[in-house]
Parts: structure tokens; sequence; C-alpha cells
């Protein structure tokens, strides 16, 4: 997707998480957890809003950016789906931006809940893609962006 995006000189943007909690495993002075991979690295003319909470429209200027450039729709990739992907969709969709979430372009995380069951990324990615899909977002696979990109 990423090529493609390039390709049609279409925005990207990336969200950077640099917590400023100490045992934050994004914590802004652990470089090592907080690079943005090799792979994905921006580009000229590609935006980095550094956000220091799990939403990337919270004390950053993404909702001004998205506007100003008259961007409608917003397609969400990265990490993680229980929290900086599910926070920034769920505020996209509210903030009336057509939203698709790239269900094999994100991950989700185990995690244990309150009464201490133990959840697999599997079923904690199958609930929040089914929590979000049709009432924030449009859950697609890259195939299916990739094949519909002149509807979308």
């Amino acid at each position: 997707m990423l090529t493609e995006w390039r390709k049609r000189k279409w925005k990207i943007i990336y969200s950077k998480h640099l917590s400023v909690l100490p045992q934050s495993p994004l914590y802004h002075k652990n470089k090592n957890a907080t690079d943005i991979k090799e792979a994905l690295q921006p580009q000229e003319g590609e935006v980095i809003f550094i956000k220091n909470v799990n939403i990337a429209f919270i004390g950053t200027e993404v909702e001004s950016y998205l506007r100003e450039q008259q961007v409608k729709s917003v397609i969400m990739t990265g990490l993680s789906t229980q929290h900086c992907v599910s926070t920034t969709t769920r505020m996209s969709g509210n903030l009336g931006f057509d939203t698709y979430v790239v269900s094999d372009a994100i991950v989700a995380f185990e995690i244990t809940d309150h009464k201490g069951t133990l959840h697999s990324p599997d079923a904690v990615q199958e609930v929040e893609l089914a929590t979000l899909h049709k009432e924030f977002a449009t859950i697609l696979t890259t195939e299916e962006i990739l094949s519909q990109l002149e509807s979308l």
C-alpha cells in the first residue's frame, strides 16, 4: 500500500508515539523502541505527528492538517490494534472522516482482562475489528483496498 500511495502521490502521514512516562516502553528517550522501521521510513513530503498518548488526534495537529489538505478518507494501519489503531479510528469516524482499517496491516497483542483471563492476539484483533466495523470504520484487507482504490 505504501508503494501504491507514493506512486499516486497521495498523502501519507505517520503518528509516532513518544510517551512522557518513564515506565512506558514507548518512553521518548527509549530510541530503539520508538524508531520507525527502516522499511516504512517517511520520505520527503510525508508528515510525522508526534503524540504522547494512544490517539493521533489528541495533542497534535492531525485533524487540522487533514482538513487543510481537504482529506475526506483516512486509511489506518499500524500498531497496536487495541490501543492506537482503535482509539484513532474511533476519533476519525466521530470527526466525520470516511475511515478504513486495513485488517492485515495492523496487529494486536495478547492482553489480560480485569478477571485475570488471558486473551490471545487473534481474539483481541477479532473483537477490536468487530467493534470498529460499520460504527467507526469499514474493515478491509490490503488486497481489498488496492482493488477498490478509485472508489475510496
